[in-house]
């Protein structure tokens, strides 16, 4: 028996919740310093991973925004192409409404973390004290001791890099079926994970960041999908009444 597809809707609140828990979690915990000093060796004051090895730099960092890019032109031109052309394409991508969600989620992500991080003011575990940098380390809602605030302005939070990895999280919604579904959630999961996890292991990162980054990944392609999903059900809707009034004109 084939499984129904997911209510991807329902998980719009779940998400929300879970942003402010983990927010709340590592705010009052110290459980990211926990997971850096475990990637950081303090007697060579080294992290785990090496930032300049080019190898890792192109599989984690530069090979993967590629990749996003090429999928996000992808989406742009499937939702733009004019309608005789679409019916041509993959099943997956002649709807005009799911690839235009698709693209917006891998457009606006990363850009709306983009803008946070100008405003946050947090710096990377490599910059702080404890790992070899020269501020203190403090949480999203703390502030800096008297005298001991930073005259740069920190642009560490929310996870840049592995914002474009989690945004794919919107290829969930070009599927009709639960398993094609689940193939985008786990896709989102898997690259947004890697790229977070290489952030981490150099010092670009803590853990909370990676999270909130998923978090608000999901949260964006979800408010996206339900946007999109009343509009469509609007012109069918529209559509059902132009039909009817003409057929009793």
């Amino acid at each position: 028996m084939q499984l129904q597809p997911l209510n991807l809707d329902r998980s719009f609140w779940w998400a929300v919740g879970m942003l402010a828990a983990v927010v709340l979690t590592f705010e009052m915990t110290s459980l990211d310093l926990w997971v850096q000093d475990r990637l950081f060796d303090f007697e060579r004051q080294t992290w785990l991973i090496d930032k300049t090895e080019p190898v890792g730099k192109s599989l984690f960092y530069t090979g993967p925004k590629v990749v996003i890019i090429f999928i996000g032109v992808v989406m742009l031109a499937a939702a733009t192409l004019p309608h005789r052309w679409q019916r041509h394409l993959p099943g997956v991508l002649r709807s005009r409404h799911n690839t235009t969600v698709a693209f917006l989620s891998l457009a606006l992500t990363p850009a709306l973390i983009g803008r946070s991080k100008a405003v946050t003011n947090m710096f990377c575990p490599s910059e702080i004290q404890r790992y070899g940098g020269t501020v203190k380390y403090v949480r999203l809602f703390e502030t800096y001791p008297v005298g001991e605030k930073p005259a740069q302005q920190g642009r560490c939070f929310p996870a840049g890099h592995a914002s474009g990895g989690f945004a794919l999280f919107a290829l969930a919604g070009l599927a009709s079926n639960r398993r094609g579904q689940l193939l985008g959630v786990a896709t989102g999961l898997a690259v947004g994970s890697l790229m977070g996890f290489y952030q981490m292991a150099k010092g670009a990162h803590y853990l909370s960041h990676t999270l909130i980054t998923a978090l608000i990944a999901w949260v964006v392609f979800l408010a996206l999908h339900t946007i999109a999903k009343m509009e469509a059900e609007n012109s069918a809707f529209m559509a059902r009444v132009k039909t009817l009034v003409r057929r009793r004109a």
